[in-house]
């Protein structure tokens, strides 16, 4: 029998705008996706300022990285590539460096070193920094503005995610709501046709995040998903590997839904339907398991501390996530497209599955904070930290929500055919699908419609023969009216379950909210990571050629002839790392002052360092030079110069110098 779709009602509606802007506020306010691996140090140092050119680059992170050819790249002040592009394996022990070698005979000047990789746990990550040899140049390299994961591309990506878990956790918490607990619900149309759509929508969305895979990672360029290259080399990766794993699991599902929504609703034998849902859960326990393992793999469980561990726990975390949040989707559209076959005992067993599920989900959740976290600094200073704060209140305020369901769920009465749903679902189940479909709001009583159901369908016994198609689409609008009017009638003839169906929608609304909390959690770089990174990436993350040397001049008096004059220092770039320090001697008329010697020291007396000698070499008549004066850290240094103007004249003179 072909059945017209049903059209959404009012509350859902409202319920979906709701969503809607709530989701696209928190997909805008995301960002580009941080990862897990992190940039912890470079040679040379980001902003140093070196006497020679280097032979090769490297850069140190936090985790291992999957590096291509193309990964590093170093630029010179005009923008023309001076690497040789072979990537070179520097790691050793628990230290994950790579670097790349240099073309001989580079000449002074400022040069870029760009990188673009992913990190072990499947995200994208990239930067750039400068260094300069002999003293900083102007360059014309421009980089691009939107980082590797970022723009239409990683707006699309982050939808994708979002949709693949939001179908995962529809279609594994719908059929678990069937096995456990509404045998009755496999044959109602509505909740068939969420079971099927959760499916549809976790296999379109593993399909665009494979699309996308390469684009997001590599070029960020839309058109690039039909780069069957990149396509070729993502399924080469762990990422690419779990997503078309996904896809093989996909298959097995779709068995399963077949067999849930065919012989098992048509089953009626007792003994033949107990052995199919033994089937049917222990089968549908293992795809669910290896679908959330396809996430386990590729992102956060499967890197850092303890992954043996973590692994199977975030496939239970996932599991439990399901049950909860897609049984209560479920519950939902029974409560409001089939509310007269839903009995007590099928919500009831629905509310003990879901405390269950939470169970596991605090307990899997607390070990994942504190692998995550770690630390109680880390759940307030860092994002990583707040997200999951903002989880934790909205798991709290769904548990307060589903206590007032549980409330409610005392006070129901079992429908109008005596049973819970799974002797009598099949037939009521089979009324409301010949039912529904049509939107509750015609307010024409139900007894006038009856009659006019009544008086037409006399006429077309009497005379089949002459009705022609407009009666026909109009009797098709009154039996439509009539189920319309019959779901209202039956509504608002239960105050119980209007109340559960108002608390539901309300827990569902929240579940929405943190499921797109979730998914913008798992692609933000753990706290402990960004805590262990942070000293690093200050030191690294400073602007790369800084425009603000420390200029210092400084009266001296020796005592003898020509005793008299100023010492000008210029310590550039004036940062943390590699300094080039000049210094000029001057008479008091501004002409230069030939000195025997000049010597200089740093001490940063706050942290116990020091004093740092520094012998600079004699350049010409008042000039002194010294590169690679090395700086271990930002503070305030004390500055000692030692300037001697004969074999027995010399003084010292102090100065305290601010180091960014």
């Amino acid at each position: 029998m072909l059945t017209t779709a049903p059209r959404l009602g009012p509350a859902l509606t409202r319920l979906l705008l709701v969503v809607a802007a709530l989701l696209g506020t928190l997909l805008a306010t995301a960002g580009p996706a941080s990862a897990h691996a992190a940039l912890t140090g470079s040679d040379p140092q980001d902003g140093a300022v070196i006497a020679t050119a280097p032979k090769e680059v490297n850069l140190t992170f936090s985790e291992q990285v999957a590096m291509s050819d193309d990964s590093l790249r170093v630029l010179d002040p005009a923008g023309k590539r001076v690497d040789t592009g072979e990537i070179r394996d520097l790691c050793s022990n628990s230290t994950v460096r790579y670097g790349v070698a240099l073309l001989p005979g580079l000449p002074d000047g400022t040069y870029t070193v760009a990188w673009q990789t992913v990190s072990a746990d499947s995200h994208p990550i990239s930067g750039a920094f400068t260094f300069s040899v002999g003293a900083p140049s102007k360059t014309a390299v421009s980089l691009p503005d939107t980082a590797v994961g970022g723009g239409l591309v990683g707006a699309l990506y982050g939808i994708a995610r979002y949709l693949a878990y939001a179908g995962f956790v529809v279609l594994v918490g719908g059929g678990a709501f069937v096995l456990a607990c509404w045998p009755g619900g496999a044959a109602v149309r509505p909740i068939q046709k969420l079971v099927v759509r959760g499916w549809l929508t976790l296999t379109a969305a593993t399909l665009a995040l494979l699309l996308l895979r390469h684009p997001y990672t590599r070029t960020g360029k839309l058109a690039d998903i039909f780069d069957l290259g990149g396509l070729r080399a993502v399924l080469e990766t762990k990422t690419g590997a779990a997503l078309s794993s996904r896809l093989l699991l996909l298959g097995a599902a779709a068995l399963f839904v077949a067999v849930l929504f065919g012989a098992y609703a048509r089953r009626r034998e007792e003994a033949d339907h107990r052995d199919l849902t033994f089937g049917l859960a222990l089968g549908g326990t293992v795809v669910a398991a290896g679908v959330a393992g396809t996430w386990a793999l590729a992102e956060h469980a499967s890197t850092g501390l303890q992954p043996g561990i973590a692994m199977p726990v975030d496939i239970l975390h996932l599991l439990a996530v399901a049950v909860w949040l897609g049984g209560l989707a479920t519950l939902l559209v029974a409560l409001h497209r089939a509310p007269a076959a839903l009995g007590r005992t099928a919500v009831e067993r629905y509310s003990t599955l879901a405390f269950g599920a939470v169970v596991v989900l605090a307990a899997t959740g607390i070990y994942q904070s504190w692998r995550q976290v770690g630390t109680w600094s880390a759940l307030t200073g860092t994002r990583y930290g707040q997200l999951l704060l903002v989880k934790a209140g909205l798991v709290a305020v769904l548990l307060g929500i589903g206590w007032i369901s549980r409330r409610w769920v005392r006070r129901l009465g079992e429908p109008a055919p005596a049973g819970d749903g799974s002797e009598s679902g099949t037939e009521s189940g089979s009324a409301v699908v010949t039912e529904a479909g049509t939107e509750a709001g015609d307010d024409e009583p139900a007894d006038v419609v009856d009659a006019d159901v009544t008086e037409a369908d006399e006429a077309a016994g009497t005379e089949a023969a002459e009705v022609d198609a407009e009666r026909a689409e109009q009797l098709a609008r009154q039996r439509a009216a009539v189920a319309t009017a019959r779901r209202k009638k039956e509504r608002d003839a239960d105050p119980e379950r209007s109340g559960l169906r108002r608390s539901v929608l309300t827990e569902a609304s929240v579940a929405v909210v943190l499921l797109a909390v979730t998914t913008v959690l798992t692609s933000t770089e753990p706290a402990r990571t960004e805590e262990e990174a942070g000293p690093a990436r200050t030191a690294a993350g400073a602007p790369a050629v800084p425009n603000r040397p420390v200029d210092v001049r400084l009266p001296f008096d020796t005592g003898g002839a020509n005793g008299k004059g100023t010492v000008q220092l210029t310590l550039d770039p004036g940062r943390t790392g590699a300094n080039a320090l000049h210094i000029y001697v001057v008479r008091p008329d501004g002409s230069a002052l030939d000195v025997p010697e000049v010597k200089v020291a740093f001490t940063l007396t706050a942290k116990n360092i020091g004093p740092l000698p520094v012998v600079p070499d004699r350049i010409q008549t008042g000039h002194w030079s010294a590169s690679g004066v090395q700086l271990p850290m930002p503070g305030e240094w004390l500055m000692r110069v030692t300037v001697r103007t004969s074999d027995i004249d010399q003084t010292t003179i102090e100065k305290n110098v601010k180091i960014g």
